[in-house]
Formats: structure tokens, sequence, C-alpha cells
């Protein structure tokens, strides 16, 4: 049975930042870059951590992007996005959209999704086009759901993922 606060209960304690980061940060997690186009059709995307799948039917995802953010706002302006799941390898992919430069798609290969136009980067391990359904605000972050419109799978790539502010290379095993 869960309980509930009332309203007129004071918040409890919170933790501080570092605390609130390293607990956090000790669950490991895919690599993602979300991406969409502007009204000019000009691309944006920043990489994303926190992804997970919401329902099968219908077949939802959400990602949660730190606002203000010129990747969500070209996802409320166009209601679609793209979810690449980042390979092994893509280090500096990853890197470049955290980071602020404005030109993160420069010397990154991508082409247009079939469903949605939302850019699909070259080599991931996975993509998910979707389509917009809801925008929820959680703190300084958007919590975007996203029905999926289209996705595929590379059969040959293993995924990148980040670990107390590491990135790893996941290695597939054999069944013995």
């Amino acid at each position: 049975m869960s309980e509930r606060l009332s309203t007129s209960d004071p918040l409890p304690d919170q933790v501080d930042l570092h605390t609130f980061r390293s607990v956090m940060g000790s669950l490991p997690t895919g690599v993602s870059v979300v991406t969409s186009l502007t009204a000019d059709g000009e691309p944006r995307g920043l990489t994303c951590s926190a992804v997970c799948s919401v329902s099968a039917s219908p077949p939802l995802l959400l990602v949660c992007v730190k606002q203000p953010s010129a990747t969500l706002q070209a996802i409320h302006d166009s209601s679609v996005f793209a979810v690449n799941f980042l390979s092994a390898g893509m280090t500096e992919t990853a890197r470049t959209f955290a980071s602020p430069v404005p030109e993160r798609f420069e010397g990154v290969g991508w082409t247009p999704g079939k469903r949605t136009e939302a850019p699909v980067l070259d080599d991931t391990v996975a993509f998910a086009e979707c389509v917009l359904t809801s925008s929820h605000l959680a703190g300084d972050h958007q919590v975007l759901i996203g029905r999926l419109v289209h996705g595929d799978i590379s059969a040959t790539h293993t995924p990148l993922a980040y670990w107390r502010a590491q990135f790893s290379e996941l290695q597939a095993h054999s069944a013995a």
C-alpha cells in the first residue's frame, strides 16, 4: 500500500546535487541522441540518457529533456522526434551532442526518418521515430511521451553505455 503526502505536510528534506548525481549515476544507462527538425528544416539534437519504454500497446516511450533547449523547442514545434540509440564507438558523438556547440550535426551522418523526417543518425544500435503525444513539466526537465511510428535495429552493433560519469562499450556475450 502506498502512502501519499497530504498537501498540508511540509516537503521532506532532499539530498544535495552531488548525492543525487552520485546515486543516479550508479545506474548504468544507454546513451541516445534525441533529434528533431526546426520549422525551417534545420536539424537539432541532444544527448539523452533518460529514455525508457512506457507501453507496448500503444507503443510509447519517454525521454526527459532539460529546458530550455533548441531541440526541445523543435520537438514541440514539429510534434515529432527520433531517439537514436548510440553504438559502441560513438563516444565522440555523445560528447558533441552534449556540448553547447551550435553545429552538432557537422561531420555526423544522418538521413531523414521515413515517417517523421526527424534525423536518424548513421551506425546506431537502434532508432525509434516518434510522434509527440504529451509533454509534462518535471523540475527543470520536460518529460516527453512519444508514440513509436517507425524504428529499426542493427544486428551487428553493440550499445554505448554510461555509468558513474564514464562511457562504456558493452560487449556481446555468446551463450555457453
